[in-house]
């Protein structure tokens, strides 16, 4: 399809097309930062065989990017001006997955891309606004840091990590809210070549220790507490058990983050560990060099510990910032976030295209489901990313951001963390505003990025994601390994599977010397291809629609269905609060179990009332397959730290596994919502 075509929402539409919620301005479009790539890759690179001469051929620009990989990404890296001090011999020196070797023999550093002067990156540009919730009357204090503020800053904390004994390869942790303070102490610690891992303070005592104790730390960052909903809370307990329970730190370092007098026993003050000035300076780094770890949910075990790359991340973020996002000198971002989920370290990679980092800490509800908006409104936000469980919350409590707020700097609304919801998507346009592009985004902490976005020259389609991520060689494939035809029908859905490197993909998984684990988690089931483990159908426009994960599918009746598209339905009636749905149907069992549906209602609602309209929507959106054989009250979903449901480890409890190796109860959120299930299964 040529490019006029495709973003004419009148020749690109059929009986079977959703409709185009959005469409790229083509004037806009053409001076986007993609489209100059499209243009500098044909005027440079002499490409002449992978995209028509309009720069606003996405479909034929990612084909070329997929069948091309070393010339894409080395055009990625000088186009976007990654700073390498050792030069690369090759750009892929070993192209099979797993154990793909990216530009080898190159050196550089994660923080010298965020913090060398440049364009967006000067002394007086702003680098980043703090946004904490606080008790005072405005129950919100920001600060502003600039450019010439944060390398001062990050200069003290290298020097204090250093003198703390800090060195390339050294990890640092740190239990620590989305504030300046987290942003600096991370820079710091990528700047010495040592590696980061971060946990929420929400997270309690074990969860932390299971992820921090299997990659034994130098120093230990920590706030005194945090603010949440209105409430304070005191860590220090947490604090003080960490210290115990890690037999490798040298050091401890406390952020005054609640109470500015704040002390512990066996701490180092932040205002001691950045009290002399310093020379910033970055120690350089092989490519592959970790530059973080990050970990799974752990659901079922110990969380796995994901190391991601300086190089990796720092070809990768350019990438999808600048390119699929168009972020740049003088633009804003903010995604709304906790540093325990991999949104945190996507967001702070703003610095790398040269954009102000919007940080924000504290409860997305308090005093009311306003505030982000507002905060978008102040700060003229051009980028702003959240959740599609914060959008139906604001969606079901009849927000209109649009009418109350000056929206108008907006270009793009992100969200991630789970599908959503076309009545989301249709929310968006109506009542945030039709101007803005909606980027509903699916990727993952095993790549720290999405693999499935947006792009300014691709519209928006009803309830679809839009286009696959440059360099990202997406496919929906059967169980043979088959790709699934191209279709509108909800039904031909396959499992989503990346055929070719990406340079984030993880270099390793901690403590897996032979890399078994990484094989089993990611490539066992399609040798040399990655299985992300989700359902993906994808369209004849090159759009995609992800329907929950392909380990708790629905299969009622040979149909198979997410269970999105359940939660779509479910979660739309204003009476439900919360829904999960588990297919009881044990592993190989030739006959069907029951499909069971827990919901959490809103106050004065009953069962009683919304069970027969339930049943008639499922049936009718869906299918009488997919309609639960019962409907039970819960008070809570079980979620994991990072807010996803529970499907699986729940569907493991009611088919009979031993609580223990079913669920690890410190991943989750609310382990105490467990016990309902476990009644039901006689674990009681």
């Amino acid at each position: 399809m040529d490019a006029a075509a495709q973003n004419d929402p009148v020749q690109n539409s059929s009986a079977q097309d959703p409709p185009v919620l959005w469409a790229p301005d083509p004037e806009k479009a053409r001076g986007s930062r993609v489209a100059g790539f499209a243009r500098w890759v044909q005027e440079h690179r002499g490409v002449d065989d992978g995209f028509t001469a309009d720069e606003l051929d996405y479909a034929g620009l990612h084909d070329w990017s997929v069948r091309d990989l070393d010339g894409f990404w080395s055009a990625v890296a000088e186009n976007l001006g990654v700073i390498f001090h050792e030069p690369p011999t090759a750009t892929l020196g070993r192209r099979e997955m797993p154990g793909t070797q990216w530009f080898p023999g190159a050196t550089l550093n994660y923080a010298e891309h965020a913090l060398t002067p440049g364009p967006g990156r000067g002394d007086d540009d702003v680098a980043a606004i703090g946004i904490v919730e606080d008790d005072g009357p405005d129950a919100y204090r920001e600060r502003v840091v600039t450019h010439a503020e944060l390398r001062e800053l990050v200069g003290r904390a290298r020097a204090g990590l250093a003198a703390a004994g800090v060195g390339r390869g050294d990890r640092v942790v740190a239990l620590v809210p989305n504030s300046v303070e987290t942003l600096v102490a991370f820079l710091a610690t990528a700047s010495l070549g040592a590696v980061w891992s971060s946990c929420s303070p929400d997270f309690g005592s074990r969860a932390v220790l299971d992820r921090f104790t299997q990659i034994e730390p130098t120093v230990l960052v920590a706030v005194d507490g945090y603010r949440y909903n209105g409430r304070a809370f005191d860590v220090r307990e947490t604090v003080a058990a960490l210290q115990k329970a890690l037999p490798t730190l040298r050091a401890t370092v406390l952020v005054p983050h609640l109470d500015p007098d704040a002390t512990l026993e066996g701490t180092v003050p932040w205002a001691e560990l950045t009290a002399t000035a310093a020379p910033l300076e970055f120690t350089h780094v092989p490519f592959d060099q970790p530059l973080w770890v990050l970990y799974s949910s752990g659901t079922t075990g110990l969380p796995k510990g994901i190391v991601q790359s300086h190089g990796g991340i720092v070809v990768e973020h350019l990438k999808a910032l600048a390119l699929q996002y168009d972020l740049g000198p003088g633009d804003r971002f903010l995604w709304f976030t906790t540093t325990g989920w991999m949104m945190w370290n996507f967001l702070v990679g703003g610095l790398l295209v040269g954009s102000t980092v919007v940080l924000y800490d504290g409860s997305p509800g308090h005093p009311d489901l306003d505030v982000l908006w507002g905060v978008v409104e102040r700060h003229r936000v051009g980028v702003f990313g959240t959740s599609a469980p914060f959008l139906q919350a604001c969606q079901k409590a009849g927000l209109a951001p649009g009418e109350r707020h000056d929206l108008s700097g907006v270009r793009t609304l992100g969200s991630t963390g789970s599908p959503l919801a076309p009545e989301q998507f249709a929310w968006i346009a109506e009542s945030v505003g039709a101007h803005v592009q909606i980027s509903s985004m699916s990727g993952g902490t095993d790549v720290c990025t999405a693999f499935i976005a947006s792009a300014p020259t691709v519209p928006v389609w009803l309830g679809e994601l839009s286009c696959a991520a440059l360099g990202a060689d997406i496919h929906a494939v059967d169980e043979k390994g088959d790709d699934v035809p191209l279709s509108n029908d909800p039904a031909d859905v396959g499992e989503l599977v990346i055929n070719q490197p990406m340079p984030s993909m993880p270099v390793a998984l901690w403590a897996d010397p032979d890399g078994s684990r990484l094989r089993e988690a990611y490539f066992a089931d399609f040798p040399g291809r990655w299985r992300h483990g989700d359902w993906l159908r994808a369209t004849p426009r090159g759009s995609f629609v992800i329907s929950g994960r392909s380990d708790s599918t629905l299969n009622r009746g040979g149909v198979r269905m997410g269970t999105a598209d359940l939660y779509a339905v479910i979660e739309g009636f204003d009476e439900v609060v919360d829904s999960l749905v588990i297919d009881t149907t044990a592993l190989g069992s030739t006959e069907e179990g029951a499909l069971v549906c827990f919901l959490v209602l809103a106050d004065g609602a009953s069962l009683v009332d919304v069970e027969p309209s339930l049943r008639t929507a499922l049936r009718k959106e869906l299918s009488p397959r997919h309609v639960p054989d019962r409907f039970v009250l819960v008070d809570e979903v079980p979620r994991t730290l990072s807010g996803k449901k529970c499907e699986v480890p729940v569907k493991r409890i009611l088919a009979g596994v031993d609580p223990e190796k079913a669920v690890s109860r410190g991943a989750l959120k609310n382990p105490e919502a467990l016990a309902p299930f476990l009644e039901m299964a006689g674990r009681a």
